[in-house]
């Protein structure tokens, strides 16, 4: 099918005039191919979180849109991304979450790789006892190490190595939560949890970045934050969502989560909801915080890896582990009133005659900007094709 320019075109609109992405962007492979080169290579992306390496000589593998990545955190306790792929003949090196015991072997011919990437032993290179050979430069075939960039625990990696310094990508976000750049913690096993969704991962990011549908899909959580409650956060380019006036949370009659210090009155009551383009949900509050990292396993399944966050240590604790299921639960339940959601446009974008969509200027504003930044990057590459 491929990329259809001049409906990327229509998209590129004002809200107003704009039409959805087309079809194609949802049920393709040629596009979804496509897009890995260009929306999630080319740009920050993420991939997991810090918490899959909690300690130091964890490795963690994991295969992000058919490419095989290795999280490790090193003696000196960073969070490094290395292509998990040793440098003789293309072996994986690491098949599932360990601790590293001194050196990343490599299980075919022993190449031996140090928690930094370095080669550190080829065993018989030479010949039969011979451990060195002047053609095989140990300097040179250390593992190739993937630009990655660790912010709020969630990490994130550049493929391509040549988008903008990650804080200069993310300046818009972490400008408005500057108030949250403050250590936070994982609540734990009883703090994440996994969704699979049948359906394409952009669905969920749009879905995601707007409160136009809580009436209707989500009548508990409206029944205390209303729609009227609710305001659009938009930053042309990187990022947009929404927000709550009316944060209140009555999870227990004795408990309550600590909150995050020296916020300011705005967070009494405020929460705010971000995609972070390309595959990231965000959720701020002033007592804890949580992400989730979309995960497109095909152009019509998705994994939503969500991890909630707290701002103090002891609410990590035994002491607050009823309330920290309770706020889980909470979130888990919200989450799962989407998926019918989002999978019934998956399916809906099987009709060949939907034409993307029309916008509501007053109310899919968040939607739409998600719509525009995939389009303005995926267009120099229709042109192509």
């Amino acid at each position: 099918m491929g990329i259809n320019v001049e409906a990327l075109n229509s998209v590129l609109q004002p809200v107003s005039k704009a039409t959805g992405l087309p079809n194609e962007f949802y049920i393709d492979q040629q596009v979804f191919e496509a897009e890995r080169d260009t929306v999630f290579f080319k740009n920050w992306a993420a991939v997991g979180f810090g918490k899959d390496v909690p300690e130091e000589a964890d490795a963690n593998p994991i295969t992000f849109l058919g490419m095989p990545l290795l999280l490790v955190r090193g003696r000196d306790g960073t969070v490094r991304v290395f292509q998990n792929t040793c440098r003789h003949r293309g072996m994986i090196l690491v098949d599932e979450p360990k601790k590293v015991r001194g050196v990343i072997r490599c299980p075919y011919h022993s190449w031996c790789y140090d928690l930094d990437g370095k080669l550190k032993t080829t065993p018989h290179v030479g010949g039969p006892g011979k451990n060195v050979d002047d053609n095989i430069q140990r300097d040179d075939l250390g593992l190739i190490e993937i630009r990655s960039f660790v912010w709020q625990d969630v990490v994130f990696v550049n493929v391509s190595g040549d988008a903008p310094p990650f804080e200069d990508y993310a300046s818009g976000v972490i400008e408005r939560w500057k108030e949250f750049e403050q250590p936070c913690y994982f609540g734990g096993a009883d703090s994440e949890f996994d969704l699979s969704v049948k359906s394409n991962w952009k669905l969920a990011v749009e879905n995601y970045s707007e409160s136009y549908h809580l009436p209707w899909i989500h009548p508990g959580l409206n029944s205390y934050s209303k729609l009227e409650d609710h305001y659009h956060i938009m930053e042309k380019g990187h990022f947009s969502g929404q927000g709550t006036m009316v944060y209140n949370p009555k999870l227990s009659e004795d408990q309550c989560f600590s909150n995050f210090s020296g916020l300011s009155e705005k967070w009494n009551q405020n929460a705010e909801y971000i995609s972070f383009f390309p595959n990231v949900l965000l959720g701020v509050h002033r007592d804890h915080r949580f992400a989730i990292i979309l995960i497109p396993d095909s152009f019509e399944q998705t994994t939503e890896r969500v991890a909630l966050y707290y701002a103090d240590e002891t609410m990590t604790g035994d002491d607050f582990a009823e309330l920290r299921f309770k706020n889980t639960t909470l979130w888990k339940e919200i989450f799962e009133e989407d998926i019918f959601v989002v999978e019934g446009m998956q399916s809906g974008r099987h009709g060949v005659h939907f034409d993307g969509g029309k916008f509501s200027p007053a109310m899919d504003e968040p939607t739409w900007l998600f719509h525009h930044w995939v389009a303005s990057q995926m267009v120099g590459e229709g042109q192509q094709t």
